[in-house]
């Protein structure tokens, strides 16, 4: 296999995964349409960063002791796990506090963020969320266990090889994150009142918290 033949392949691979709807997509979509155009980009930032972390350690090995070793795996599992039924139940709590009147629009109307009832729109708080979500899926560090080693070829640097096709992962979901944040600023037009966030947190806040406890009950 060669180098160019093995991005293609690792391309496509991460290609679909990335397109898959999941975690990903519903924590950036939610931070976007909600108008935290900086927090969301944080989130995107912080989840590639949890990417190529991944890439990086695969390609040392140490994710592969992670996986090789069930205490050091059910650890990350579990504490990923209670940190998103943590954030999921966050976002269904918010949701029940906010305003229930639906006529009132807490939106500026010049910047179109919200005004009060949601988290800072700072570049920081979305990569520290994003990266913390990423980085506490050892489902990520067994993908990459399982699949990166495949598209190495035989007298190739791991280390180099291995950060390369990270970086290959990390481009595409960019550019998908990219459509995302465009698509949610059409849904941020119907994101005026305060009934429709409310049952926009309780959709994403449903949905995250579903990962943790698939995560959790997961092998």
């Amino acid at each position: 296999m060669t180098d160019l033949s093995a991005l293609c392949g690792f391309a496509v691979v991460v290609g679909l995964l990335t397109l898959t709807p999941g975690l990903d997509t519903a924590l950036i979509l939610r931070t976007a349409a909600l108008g935290h155009r900086r927090r969301a980009w944080g989130v995107v930032l912080g989840i590639q960063s949890g990417t190529l972390a991944w890439g990086l350690l695969t390609s040392l090995g140490i994710t592969a002791l992670l996986t090789a070793s069930h205490l050091a795996y059910a650890i990350v599992r579990w504490a990923g796990a209670a940190y998103l039924v943590w954030m999921g139940a966050r976002m269904i709590w918010s949701a029940r506090r906010r305003p229930a009147a639906p006529e009132e629009a807490d939106v500026d109307d010049e910047t179109g963020r919200l005004r009060t009832g949601s988290a800072p729109d700072t570049l920081r708080g979305g990569w520290r969320q994003g990266a913390v979500t990423n980085l506490l899926n050892p489902k990520m560090g067994a993908f990459y266990v399982a699949v990166l080693p495949q598209f190495i070829p035989p007298g190739a640097s791991q280390l180099a090889m291995g950060v390369l096709l990270a970086s290959v992962h990390v481009v595409l979901a960019v550019l998908w994150s990219c459509a995302l944040i465009a698509f949610a600023r059409v849904l941020r037009n119907h994101l005026r009142r305060a009934a429709a966030r409310r049952l926009l947190d309780r959709i994403t806040g449903t949905v995250i918290g579903a990962f943790g406890i698939r995560l959790a009950l997961g092998d």
